[in-house]
């Protein structure tokens, strides 16, 4: 055999293994959370073979985006190999499902660093509650997703890394939970784990063209920081279709999936397009999704009225003060020296020690306006809003800008979102329309206490009116388009 012969025999068999690797993830890599779990029970596939292909898919697409702060691959092939052993895995309702956890729940054998880089603590010796319930429904953590630092930010980045948007690497995947929503847009993961704060959860999925739910105050386990942001964050999920969230919400809520929310009847929606910061709007793509929805809930048979939720300036003001006081609190539980945060996070942290200092976290503030949007779902049963202004932010270093270029720039981008956790509400977020170029456009619903189930009803509802695509083309597995 000749030395060209040889070369090429060589180079045939590297890339026979290749496509194999890539027809392996085109086959498995896309399907639904549902559908994984479902072909697990049915023995169709092993947990230890789904992890793999998405082990292997996020080898190929994640140094595009940055999603991933950490791959577990030889622990998660582990944890694979327990479920497939497990004599209880035909039973489980997130079977083999590979999920992304957020950097700033803890992690069994995992450091957890909120998105700093000056938390230097040592690995976590045991799973945050929404950890171990997933972990308990079968699913497989294979990574810790990138935040910003102390979650504090609509972009994800830091130092040495900008995590980038599937649908547009030119864009933000937003934040906090950047790096989870990039990671399910990319296909790297059929659903991730984040939280919402003042929208952490809303935003990302705004901005890459997936479904989640801001669920209601005290039904998801909360120890997110030192108190939760003083009660206004909440862990939930990403996913790309509204069965997949519906089943990863049961589980961490510590629920029986397949519950209902159908209410059985025509509903009363509210719809509001007024912006809560003063000279901001939606921009045209944004007004024409929400008349488009509306359209489609009047064709359903639901009662349509016009009304704005009466967000005062002092409810404003009650979030704004939760937000700045969360960095100093959790800087200070995380034992961060302040010496060692971002120039921007410095400044957040020294008006939270003010803020706390001179006593404006009033809980009363809080409960009042809680009280005041409860009483506007008296006689509406959801409300219909939009959630940003236009397409995300640009991807870019943002660590690097200084305080006020960024909390400007959140401001500007996404005003519809943290009223609803100063109040304490549940909100779901789903794309519903497009643009002529980059991700979907986004509409929120809000609800008044317990209406999770039917904030999930309606998004399954217009899923199947206004059907969205469940990933970005580029990185679309389903169609092999980062084989």
């Amino acid at each position: 055999m000749d030395a060209s012969g040889g070369v090429g025999t060589a180079r045939d068999t590297a890339q026979g293994i290749a496509q194999d690797t890539a027809g392996t993830r085109a086959g498995i890599v896309g399907l639904s959370a549902t559908e994984i779990a479902a072909r697990v029970h049915a023995g169709e596939l092993t947990a230890v073979e789904v992890v793999r292909a998405h082990l292997d898919h996020i080898d190929a697409v994640d140094a595009r985006i940055g999603a991933f702060r950490v791959v577990r691959r030889e622990a998660a092939l582990a944890e694979a190999a327990a479920v497939d052993a497990s004599p209880a895995r035909f039973a489980l309702p997130l079977a083999g499902v590979p999920v992304a956890i957020k950097d700033n729940v803890a992690v069994s054998g995992e450091t957890c660093t909120d998105g700093s880089p000056a938390r230097t603590a040592g690995p976590e010796d045991r799973d945050h509650p929404v950890v171990r319930r997933l972990r308990k429904a079968g699913a497989v953590v294979v990574g810790i997703t990138r935040a910003p630092e102390l979650c504090l930010y609509a972009a994800t980045d830091g130092p040495g890394t900008v995590t980038r948007n599937p649908w547009d690497t030119a864009l933000s995947p937003a934040g906090s939970s950047g790096g989870s929503a990039a990671a399910v847009a990319s296909g790297s993961v059929p659903i991730a784990h984040g939280n919402d704060g003042m929208g952490s959860l809303r935003l990302p999925a705004a901005a890459c063209g997936l479904v989640t739910l801001k669920p209601g105050r005290g039904v998801v386990p909360g120890g997110i920081g030192a108190d939760d942001w003083s009660g206004m964050a909440v862990n939930g999920a990403l996913a790309t279709t509204v069965a997949d969230l519906a089943v990863t919400h049961a589980v961490m809520a510590g629920e029986e999936p397949g519950g209902s929310g159908d209410p059985g009847r025509p509903l009363r929606i509210a719809v509001s397009s007024r912006s809560p910061v003063p000279g901001v709007r939606a921009d045209a793509a944004t007004r024409a999704t929400l008349d488009a929805v509306v359209a489609q809930l009047r064709a359903a048979g639901h009662v349509v009225v016009r009304r704005n939720p009466p967000i005062t300036p002092a409810a404003a003001a009650g979030a704004l003060v939760r937000w700045m006081a969360g960095a100093e609190d959790d800087a200070e539980f995380l034992g961060i020296d302040r010496a060692a945060l971002q120039p921007r996070s410095r400044t957040h942290a020294r008006l939270g020690r003010v803020v706390r200092r001179l006593g404006l976290v009033r809980p009363s503030t809080q409960e009042r306006f809680r009280e005041q949007m409860i009483g506007f779902f008296d006689d509406v049963d959801l409300l219909l809003t939009p959630v940003t202004t236009g397409p995300p932010l640009p991807a870019r270093p943002w660590h690097e800008r200084g305080f006020l270029a960024n909390i400007t720039a959140n401001a500007r981008w996404a005003p519809w979102t943290a009223a609803w956790n100063l109040a304490g509400l549940p909100a779901t977020v789903l794309p519903a329309g497009t643009r002529p170029a980059g991700p979907p456009v986004p509409v929120q619903f809000v609800g008044p206490p317990g209406a999770e189930g039917r904030l999930l009803w309606m998004a399954g509802e217009l899923e199947r009116r206004l059907p969205w695509r469940r990933y970005a083309p580029t990185f679309d597995p389903t169609t092999a388009a980062t084989g």
